[in-house]
């Protein structure tokens, strides 16, 4: 018999470490090839392991809710054979040159890995690796003044606070049943506690799941970072309701592709990223990001009913076919739930159909740290003035309402305003003799 390490495989290069959820095998089971062993969790996604062997499963090294790090053998397979088989692992990406540098020069002689579990404050995982290399404990951490988004440490305050470690002010260790002391000067106020909620004998009280509460966040420290502002439009779609009617089955038998209007937006909205670059940006701090690529996230629905934000990478280098192509495979793998970290990373801007749900507009949440997203609404069919050299006349048209969301701290009303109304000039002026 031999033993294969199933290991934490590579998840995507800003992917270092996920959390283990779930065990869907237990010691002593049987094991397939390809059989999912168990499930894990990073902070975008959900996903699950498979094995890539055949045997019995004799040995958990972790537990649920165990943080482990990418290339971490997670389990023992027993499998036919006579040696102990690893699986193929490749260097994790944890850091680029700058943080490597940093690494090599840490200290021999370091303290046990800290529990950042023991915390209440979020610190991503680049950070956590990072002061795990440099034996940073979690009081030092939590003592350190975050410049990024709702004051959360960046990669770059730590490795300042590492570089001045010796300048810096004492943090003294916790003892258990004392309350714990930090020497620092920039102290954030104490939360205040949220009223209490009457509950009655018939309520019931369910707890959020992982993802819900990951949501939670995202969206509070979203409004608190952004000043909010909506621009609405109407926009005639007539002519692209008419051609997606006209080819939509010729679509599906050519490209094996249902084609719905939502690349057709899509490609839009790419097109109007190009003429107003403005739009394409992303904030931190101080600083504005102007961004090369035009990635495109679009909010797609999880089979627990959460949403999430895949992303279409370079947009607006897709012709329609290959918009529409993108478009099914993240909303297909979002409802089954195989999306990887990676296909959450890197989005420039953000497109969520709430017309879906019936919804005429609505005033969407951007994702940050971008500085614009795109609600598209329900087409209805509505009584409309049509202009014509004869004359004007009441026809039936199909319409919708474009509602853009966008942080009035570095978009003003004049470049958030052209920007939909670019993107609805395009949707008119839709050629409905064009080919797919």
């Amino acid at each position: 018999m031999a033993r294969f390490e199933l290991k934490l495989p590579k998840m995507g290069e800003s992917v270092a470490e996920a959390t283990i959820t779930n065990w869907l095998k237990q010691v002593g089971d049987k094991i397939e090839m390809d059989e999912a062993v168990l499930e894990i969790a990073t902070d975008k996604v959900d996903s699950e392991v498979p094995s890539e062997v055949s045997g019995i499963l004799i040995e958990q090294l972790f537990n649920k809710d165990d943080l482990v790090q990418v290339g971490q053998t997670i389990a023992i397979i027993e499998t036919e054979g006579g040696d102990v088989v690893v699986a193929k692992q490749e260097a994790t990406p944890i850091a680029v040159a700058d943080v490597a540098k940093t690494v090599e020069t840490a200290k021999e002689s370091v303290s046990a890995p800290a529990n950042f579990s023991d915390s209440d404050k979020f610190f991503s995982p680049l950070v956590k690796n990072i002061a795990k290399e440099e034996g940073v404990s979690v009081a030092e951490l939590e003592s350190i003044s975050g410049s990024g988004k709702d004051g959360r440490i960046t990669k770059e305050d730590l490795l300042n606070y590492i570089k001045n470690r010796g300048n810096q002010p004492a943090v003294a260790p916790i003892a258990i049943g004392t309350a714990p002391v930090v020497a620092t000067q920039n102290v954030a106020p104490v939360a205040q506690k949220a009223a209490p909620v009457s509950v009655n004998g018939g309520d019931e009280i369910v707890e959020m799941d992982r993802m819900r509460k990951l949501i939670s966040g995202y969206m509070v420290a979203s409004v608190q970072t952004s000043a909010h502002v909506q621009s609405f439009i109407e926009v005639d779609v007539t002519n692209i309701v008419k051609w997606r009617n006209k080819v939509k089955d010729a679509f599906e038998k050519r490209e094996g592709e249902k084609l719905t209007f939502t690349p057709i937006m899509m490609e839009a909205v790419a097109k109007a990223l190009k003429d107003f670059p403005g739009m394409n940006i992303s904030v931190d701090g101080d600083y504005i990001i102007k961004k090369k690529n035009i990635n495109l996230g679009m909010a797609a629905a999880l089979p627990n009913g959460n949403l999430i934000v895949p992303v279409i990478k370079n947009a607006d280098q897709l012709n329609l076919v290959g918009m529409a192509k993108a478009v099914n495979d993240l909303g297909n793998r979002a409802k089954a739930g195989k999306l990887k970290p990676d296909d959450t990373q890197g989005g420039t801007y953000t497109v969520t159909n709430v017309g879906t749900f019936g919804s005429v507009f609505g005033t969407p949440i951007i994702n940050q740290p971008q500085v614009g997203i795109l609600a598209l609404g329900a087409i209805r069919k509505v009584p409309a003035v049509i202009e014509t050299p004869e004359g004007d006349f009441i026809g039936i048209r199909q319409k919708m309402f474009l509602s853009h969301s966008y942080d009035h701290r570095v978009v003003d009303g004049a470049l958030g305003g052209s920007f939909v109304k670019r993107v609805a000039d395009y949707l008119e002026a839709f050629d409905v003799n064009r080919d797919f």
